[in-house]
């Protein structure tokens, strides 16, 4: 038992020793440039198997939780490999920065530890940069060197010839992180603001084009414009917003241009730009001065705007229910709301003579026969018989009154009574179909 935990302990001390050795790597930076370094597996002595996540890594100053603010780290999936890019500002000119990366192997669970040391030297700042927003790209396609070249040749060739010696990007970041909308569908491209920077003199053509769409600066975006070097963009592969494109010129402040990532500055001598300059050190504002909302106003104005809606909608059909209502005339519904009180009246009236002249009717009691009734009479006795007014009033006075019985229904003076049982004759069938033919009057 105590050997297996020698054991145990020899491990763990072997895992801490291995993960506290880290390779070094130099890269020279400049003040007012962007650095842009590539994090991948073939780094750390790794081969990509082709599984997406297979690989993590985590970037931060050696010795602290964070990178520093003009640092940033950002991960690509398109790529399978992340990305440290920023501008240096100048107070860390003549440095070296120690920047910790830790990579993380999913498959095997191995870790690795590199520091990538940037060492950043001075370098004189641009005096006139252009700022610009490319819409058909990423953030990580502009990571690319060659298209990064393909963007400056465009300005050292055709458009800003005097910047070949030093044109170079200041700063570089994705559209969406600086406050643009995400595009309507996944497949479009987020964009990426691009600044570029030198220290020559802005061309004649740049004021032209600056001339060609500054009445487009009132509006936010605009990727359906086109200008004059329209054409020009599109061959290398960039379609820019012209919205987004402005000149800075050496008497401008170049922190006060939209998504500079540099907030703090302190204005330079002659006729340079602003230093680029940053402080790490953040200062908590005092409660006193936390500005405090006022919800008065807030309050008054979400029942103001609903009441006033409401009060315009209630004068309209006031005016339409009270005012318009002569103009709108219908016969039919004239007729019957003058006569709706006399249908009423007429209804409940026959209703009421209804239930005075209504008697319940009495049960009725069935006769019952002791024996079938035999005929009373011959075919000759039917002959004498006198005429239906006569019958009627015998009718009256037959002996048939003899068989009601009290509790019988009565229908008016008359009363009911049931059916009498069917004729059946006592002789043979030949003397009763001799009796029907025989003609009337002879006796058989």
């Amino acid at each position: 038992m105590l050997g297996k935990s020698i054991l145990f302990l020899g491990l763990i001390g072997m895992l801490a020793l291995s993960s506290s050795v880290a390779s070094y790597e130099l890269e020279k930076v400049y003040v007012s440039e962007l650095f842009s370094i590539r994090v991948e597996p073939r780094k750390f002595n790794w081969t990509f198997q082709g599984l997406t996540e297979q690989f993590q890594y985590r970037a931060s100053l050696e010795g602290y939780p964070d990178l520093p603010s003009w640092v940033r780290y950002m991960y690509s999936t398109e790529y399978h490999s992340g990305f440290l890019y920023g501008t240096p500002p100048e107070q860390v000119a003549d440095r070296k920065v120690p920047i910790e990366i830790i990579a993380l192997n999913k498959q095997t669970y191995e870790t690795k530890r590199m520091v990538q040391i940037l060492s950043v030297h001075r370098k004189p700042p641009p005096r006139n940069v252009i700022q610009m927003k490319i819409d058909n790209l990423n953030w990580v396609h502009m990571m690319d060197p060659g298209r990064i070249e393909n963007l400056k040749n465009i300005f050292r060739n055709d458009l800003w010839q005097e910047s070949r010696q030093d044109l170079h990007i200041i700063f570089m970041d994705s559209a969406i992180k600086l406050g643009a909308r995400l595009p309507l569908r996944p497949q479009q491209r987020e964009g990426v603001v691009v600044h570029l920077g030198s220290r020559a003199d802005f061309s004649g053509r740049l004021l032209e084009l600056q001339e060609e769409v500054k009445p487009l600066y009132k509006i936010a975006s605009c990727n359906y414009k086109r200008t004059s070097v329209q054409t020009t963009f599109e061959n290398s592969g960039f379609k820019l917003d012209w919205c987004a494109f402005k000149l800075h010129a050496a008497d401008d402040d170049i922190t006060a241009m939209p998504h500079h990532p540099h907030e703090s500055h302190r204005p330079a001598k002659g006729s340079e730009l602003s230093n680029l300059r940053r402080s790490d050190k953040w200062d908590a504002p005092m409660k006193s001065e936390v500005p405090e909302r006022n919800y008065s106003d807030e309050f008054a104005v979400s029942f103001a705007i609903p009441g006033m809606i409401f009060a315009v909608l209630l004068s309209v059909l006031t005016v339409i229910l009270c005012f318009q209502h002569e103009k709108l005339r219908d016969d039919d519904s004239e007729y019957y709301f003058d006569f709706l009180f006399n249908i009423c009246t007429d209804f409940f009236r026959l209703k009421k003579s209804y239930r005075h002249e209504y008697r319940p009717a009495q049960p009725v009691q069935m006769v019952q026969y002791s024996q079938p009734v035999q005929p009373t009479g011959t075919l000759k006795s039917l002959k004498d018989a006198p005429p239906p007014e006569e019958n009627l009033s015998l009718r009256s006075t037959s002996p048939s009154e003899s068989y009601y019985r009290d509790g019988s229904p009565r229908i008016g003076n008359s009363y009911l009574r049931p059916k009498p049982p069917p004729y059946k004759p006592t002789g043979g069938s030949n003397s009763s179909t001799m009796q029907r033919k025989a003609p009337i009057g002879v006796d058989i």
